[in-house]
């Protein structure tokens, strides 16, 4: 007699759940396996993209009269408050930097302030802009000549730099180590900007930033004064150290891709470079000035 056979499970109706651990496992050595290959070499390894903040695409840079600056950044709007030399037209600020700007009562400014939301300064100065809830129109600092020289033993002198961020971090570095001046090429050098004197982080406020139409001419008064000029170049002819003299040093300094232009190499006294025992023998331009003026102060003992 046959015995009837029990039926087994029913077979799932949807096995998706299989294979879709299967295809899990497949996967992660996939990933591993490409992972693996990349720390060889063998393939290349893909850039990340940065993600852009909304409206990035969108905006464009609103058009300002000639006469008139937007500066954003808690530090650097409030430098410039403090600066007496500052033409003042309008404070838009959030309620929340209000209070951290420490300015008093509003009522008591002599000048207007508008209370805004922090996307109302983000359609003015672009999604990227780190304002920190406050913008400060104004006009632009008086035009500063050779004359506004102040009785520093020390200055510098920017042939040419056109990056306002580098522009900005060497201003730092010269109110740091008390330059007297920071000297510049009317063309091709950034005017002053937002982007500017945030990247200055208030130093804006405290040096002449000056601007000269012909740098030749400007270290050739420079000399006038007696000041000993020198030259920074990768391949200067000697350590910086050993081309100081005199009690007034200016420090020439090159643009970012180029260095120093010809005409400027041959007008400054001396050229020399920063001695750099690493495989590295280059600097970006805010750092070597930082580095020179250091060097330059330890010799002046000032």
């Amino acid at each position: 007699m046959s015995k009837d056979k029990s039926p087994g499970p029913p077979a799932p109706e949807n096995p998706v759940g299989d294979h879709s651990s299967k295809d899990t496992h497949y996967a992660t050595l996939r990933r591993a396996h490409r992972d693996a290959k990349r720390e060889r070499g063998e393939i290349p390894t893909p850039v990340p993209q940065k993600r852009k903040r909304g409206g990035a695409d969108d905006w464009k840079p609103p058009a300002l009269a000639p006469d008139q600056v937007q500066l954003y950044g808690l530090h650097t709007v409030r430098a410039a408050l403090d600066n007496p030399e500052r033409q003042i037209i309008k404070l838009s600020v959030t309620q929340n930097a209000l209070v951290r700007l420490e300015i008093g009562p509003v009522d008591q400014l002599g000048y207007p302030v508008e209370i805004v939301s922090p996307q109302d300064l983000d359609k003015v100065l672009g999604p990227d802009a780190i304002h920190q809830g406050v913008m400060l129109e104004t006009r632009p600092l008086p035009v500063r000549r050779l004359a506004a020289l102040n009785d520093s033993p020390l200055l510098l002198v920017l042939d040419q730099v056109t990056d306002p961020h580098n522009v900005g971090a060497i201003m730092r570095s010269a109110v740091a180590f008390d330059a007297g001046a920071v000297i510049t090429t009317m063309r091709h050098s950034p005017t002053e900007s937002g982007v500017l004197a945030k990247s200055a982080s208030g130093a804006l406020e405290l040096i002449p930033y000056i601007q000269v139409t012909n740098l030749a001419d400007a270290l050739g008064e420079l000399h006038k004064l007696g000041f000993v000029t020198i030259g920074l170049d990768s391949d200067g002819p000697a350590a910086l150290e050993g081309t100081f003299s005199g009690n007034k040093i200016a420090l020439v300094l090159g643009s970012e891709g180029k260095g120093l232009r010809q005409k400027t190499r041959e007008t400054v006294n001396t050229l020399a470079r920063l001695e750099m025992p690493g495989a590295i023998k280059s600097l970006n331009v805010s750092n070597a000035a930082a580095i020179a003026m250091y060097a330059a102060r330890s010799f002046l003992k000032i």
